[in-house]
Order: structure tokens, then sequence, then C-alpha cells
């Protein structure tokens, strides 16, 4: 009996952090019930597998409570199925091999308290990406990464700052119409520039790290949601094709994340593939992805892999696009709901308002 109680309680709890990230609001403590669904859907499971062990087909508490917790694991393995490779590719594989038409990323947080640069430096160099995106860079990191990478990305947009938002782009094809912009808080830049590549065809990067909600400095997910929901209006009004990266601060699967994706009707890169989890590289039970990188249709996907270790509490991201506009038409590109374009509008006000 003790066994069974202990696994109604187990049971329970499952259900409990699987209900409380429907709450509608965007507080800290809800949001963050948010991140860790994977796990909860493997606790589900071992809940219910367990429970079978302690069944008695006689006792209707039983049968309900087996019920309840199949509805959750159904709920929240419907949820993180996209993210699965059993699930259908969103960014298609290249048709074409034009090495003129190659676009390669590396994305890192690269956390400002790292002392030890050489591990990121290491890695960039054998990646050899066209375009690099690093947040959390402070006037030390900048100062780094300018002395040893200057050569190789002589195109720079760096905004050095001491508040763990400081940020920059660097690239080896010409930038031009750069901007850093304070889109909902006047402390937390972006930036958005047009890369020409070889064949003068023009992309337009976001480089974006929002505010994350957190316990006694920022208890709501405004200022984040207001933030993304703005740059997927830029997104989709944009006349170039468009790369969105950086540090999100939220999860692939989360109801602010899909309507970003609906709303910009760009294209999940994880989607079909696999979690590629970059939070928190210090501890892989408690790891979701955070960092992100969502695409235009007229891109293919070549190559999308997490980077090694950078002494960071994140893990890159490093892919390798193929711009392929003749066939964006194959791609299924999402559209937002009337419901979902009211309910982002709402967001970019309240985020507006509390700051």
């Amino acid at each position: 009996m003790v066994a069974k109680r202990f696994l109604q309680f187990f049971g329970l709890l499952a259900v409990l952090l699987t209900l409380i990230p429907l709450i509608a609001k965007q507080y800290w403590w809800i949001v963050v019930f948010d991140f860790p669904h994977f796990q909860l859907t493997a606790m589900t499971l071992i809940a219910l597998i367990a429970y079978f062990i302690k069944f008695d087909v006689e006792l209707r508490f039983d049968m309900f409570f087996v019920l309840v917790l199949s509805g959750c694991f159904v709920f929240q393995l419907v949820k993180i199925f996209p993210f699965t490779p059993l699930a259908d590719y969103e960014v298609l594989p290249p048709e074409a091999s034009d090495e003129n038409r190659m676009l390669s990323l590396y994305t890192a947080n690269v956390y400002q308290e790292n002392k030890k640069p050489e591990a990121l430096l290491s890695e960039i160099k054998r990646y050899d990406p066209d375009i690099i995106v690093l947040t959390e860079t402070n006037k030390r990191w900048t100062a780094v990464l300018q002395k040893n990478l200057k050569s190789a990305y002589a195109y720079q947009v760096s905004i050095p700052l001491e508040n763990t938002y400081g940020m920059l782009v660097g690239s080896k094809y010409p930038l031009y119409g750069s901007e850093v912009k304070y889109i909902v808080d006047d402390s937390i830049p972006s930036i958005h520039t047009k890369i020409i590549l070889p064949k003068q065809d023009t992309i337009q990067l976001f480089a974006i790290h929002p505010r994350p909600p957190l316990p006694g400095h920022n208890l709501k997910s405004t200022g984040r949601d207001a933030e993304l929901m703005e740059i997927a209006k830029l997104s989709r009004a944009s006349n170039y094709s468009v790369i969105v990266t950086g540090d999100f601060n939220d999860v692939a699967w989360s109801g602010t994340t899909g309507l970003f994706h609906n709303m910009s009707g760009l294209l999940d890169m994880r989607k079909g593939l696999g979690f590629y989890n970059t939070y928190h590289a210090k501890y892989p039970i408690f790891r979701w992805p955070l960092d992100h990188i969502f695409i235009s249709p007229e891109f293919r996907n070549v190559a999308l892999e997490l980077g090694g270790k950078i002494h960071s509490d994140h893990i890159p991201m490093y892919v390798k696009l193929s711009f392929e506009p003749e066939g964006k038409e194959k791609h299924r590109v999402p559209l937002p709901t009337q419901e979902e374009t009211e309910r982002a509008n709402e967001m970019v006000r309240k985020g507006k308002l509390a700051n």
C-alpha cells in the first residue's frame, strides 16, 4: 500500500506539472515548468508503467488514475514529437550544391564570466563558419574576440555590455544596413544586419537575446515575449530571406516559441531532427533547447550540429545552409490564425507598457 501511495503521489505530481504551463499567465514560476518537458514526459511514462504493477482493475480510482496519466503522457508526447527524428523534416535537405550559395553559421552564448576563451576560439577555427553570433560578450570578451578573429571576420557589429546582454556578429561576407536596436528594454540589444553572399544574394539576419523571467529580478516573461513577437513581425515583413538566431531563453516546444514560429513564417531547424539541447551544458539530465536558429523557406539544411564544451553554461550550435530560393514552395510555411495574431499584438502591447 505504501508503494502504491507513493506512485499515486508521483503520478499526481506529473499531472500537476503538466497542467501548470497551461495557465495563460507569464509569471516565471509558471513559464519555467514548460522547460523540462522531455523530463516530464519520461517521468509520466515511468509513473504509468510502475502503477500498472499495483493496478487493481476492480478499483474505480485506479481506472481513473491510469486514464488521467495516459492522457497526460499522450499530451506531452504530442508536444515534443515534432522535435524527434520520427517526425517529418520542417527544413528539407538541399537539392543543389552551389558553394557560392552556401552559408554556415555558428552561434554561442559564451557565458560572460568565462575566463577561458581558448576553447571557443579553437572551435570557431575548427568549424570555420561564415557567420558567428555570440552573446554575453562584455568588453573583455570583445577585446579577445576582435584580437583573434578580426582577420577572419573583417565585418563585425559589436555591443559590449557588462549586464550579460552584450552581443557580437562577425562575418566573412560584407554586412550593410547594420543596426543595433533596443526593441523592448533599453538595456537589451538585438543586432539587425544584412549579409551579401558571393552571388550577391542578400540575407537579413536578426541576432537576439531577450531577457528571461527570473525570480527576484524579472518576475514575468512579458519583455521576452514582446521582443520575440516584434522580431517575428519584422521577419514576416522583410523583403529578404531571414535568419533569426540567438539565445531565446525559451524552449522550442513552448507556446511562445510556437507563436513566434507561426507569426514569423520561418522554419525551425530542429523539427524532424532532434532536440539539440543547448542548456545547461554542465547538467545533462537538466538540459533543454534554449538557443535557436530559424530560417526562411529559401534555405535548405546541409548540416546541423551541437558544438563542444567551451566553458559556458550553453552548448554552441553550428548550421550549414544552402540558399535555394527557387525551391522555397516545397516548404510548408507556418501561418498564424487571427487569434494568434491578436495574442502576439497583445504580447507586444504588454511588453511596451511594462517597460
